[in-house]
């Protein structure tokens, strides 16, 4: 990945893959990485997009600011309980992973990376460590929002992403990427937002052996080229180049990483997304019976697997299968590029009189009656009618909205589509003076 690991799948943009391979394979890589002058997605897209790395220096409004980056740091690697490791978090110590890390992890009594990495320090007696922190801007609605507008600005020339861009945290002093040098599917942005970088970078996988990473890398530095990133630059490599972070020192730096799939795997990573978060109940112990006398295994399925087959069947019934779909390609459409979001907040009472204006794109499902709606990337929790779709569109238009304005038999579904869109962040209450 980018220094990048697990996300979503996206991406069939404006090229297709098989398009941009072709391109790649035609032109013939520089042995350095340019230095854009200034950065314009206009530019960019003309010149680097799936062609070949560039880097931008002092980006201005850039994509993630420090302390927001920390805050989201904390939030995105808090453990489930103190002895676990949350899912989307690898902290390694030298090159050990390590399955316990417990008060490793980034606190909000740490207040800044700063203190974060004095803590490490002493903690750790000064060895190396990295923090990686995968669905980065899931943790925080602000990051998430500054993320995609700047991001818009790219899914306008190219296409957004049909699935998700992935977002990874990456921060620590480790001497390199936790897997090595490697090849991703996913076209990236990286931003660093404090200390120094380097990335280092092969046009061609420098190695012969059947492996796909590999740690020691000494031997092919001399066919390699790097970029030095540091805070405030933007440096951008397409998905065909075998890459490395390393350390410039020391010190530990961070940066944010946006990788765009741009290569295999697509259907794999749009069923999952598809049925994320859908687990069977587990009714039995998931066991293969021995054989029988005879050297023969039953015909049935062991119970566990029959569950999860049924299960699964029941999800692929046509109106269950239909409102799944057309609820991902809700959550999708209105994240911005970037799916999942932050989940929905609890809803408040709101009552008749106070006003309430859009501060997001709304959208419903197409199609007659009764349907969905989304913003921000999370989905009604039922269908609306259409006196509550016509607020959609006054709210989409800028228009401030009362319960009161309505007739009493459509007060009640205004009011919950009203407290369902603020719970996404996606409608505030506001002064009419």
């Amino acid at each position: 990945m980018t220094e990048l690991t697990d996300t979503a799948d996206t991406a069939h943009t404006a090229h297709t893959a098989e398009t941009v391979e072709t391109a790649e394979t035609a032109e013939t890589a520089a042995l350095t990485v340019t230095t854009g002058a200034s950065f314009d997605w206009d530019t960019f897209v003309d010149r680097f997009w799936d062609r070949k790395p560039v880097l931008y220096k002092g980006v201005g409004g850039a994509p993630f600011a420090e302390a927001e980056v920390f805050e989201t740091a904390v939030l995105g690697s808090r453990p489930p309980h103190p002895l676990a490791v949350p899912g989307n978090v690898q902290f390694l110590v030298e090159r050990r992973q390590q399955t316990q890390p417990r008060d490793c992890l980034p606190d909000l009594s740490d207040r800044s990376f700063d203190s974060y990495e004095r803590r490490m320090a002493d903690r750790l007696n000064r060895q190396r460590y990295a923090l990686v922190v995968h669905r980065f801007h899931a943790f925080s609605h602000p990051l998430w929002a500054r993320a995609q507008r700047f991001y818009a600005g790219l899914w306008e020339r190219v296409g957004q992403p049909t699935h998700t861009a992935g977002s990874t945290l990456f921060h620590g002093s480790y001497e390199h990427s936790p897997v090595g040098v490697h090849q991703d599917r996913f076209a990236t942005f990286m931003y660093c937002v404090r200390g120094t970088k380097r990335m280092r970078f092969w046009a061609e996988r420098p190695w012969s052996d059947p492996v796909h990473t590999i740690l020691d890398y000494q031997p092919y530095l001399a066919s390699s080229f790097v970029a030095e990133v540091e805070p405030g630059d933007l440096l951008y490599w397409p998905a065909r180049y075998y890459h490395v972070g390393e350390s410039t020192g020391d010190a530990p730096a961070t940066s944010v990483n946006v990788g765009i799939p741009r290569r295999e795997h697509r259907p794999y990573y749009e069923i999952k997304d598809l049925f994320r978060g859908t687990e069977p109940v587990a009714s039995a112990p998931l066991f293969t019976p021995d054989a029988g006398p005879d050297g023969q295994l039953a015909g049935a399925l062991p119970t566990a697997l029959a569950d999860a087959v049924d299960a699964f069947a029941e999800w692929l019934s046509e109106d269950r299968f239909a409102d799944r779909a057309t609820s991902l390609a809700l959550r999708v459409r209105t994240a911005g590029g970037f799916w999942p979001t932050r989940p929905p907040a609890g809803l408040r009472p709101l009552d008749d009189d106070t006003p309430v204006r859009g501060c997001a794109p709304l959208l419903a499902a197409p199609g007659d009656g009764a349907r969905r709606f989304a913003a921000n990337g999370n989905v009604s929790s039922g269908t609306v009618g259409a006196a509550a779709l016509a607020v959609l569109d006054r709210l989409n238009a800028g228009e401030v909205v009362r319960v009161s304005d309505l007739p009493v038999p459509q007060r009640a579904e205004v009011r919950h589509l009203l407290q369902e869109l603020e719970s996404f962040r996606a409608v505030t209450r506001t002064d009419t003076d």
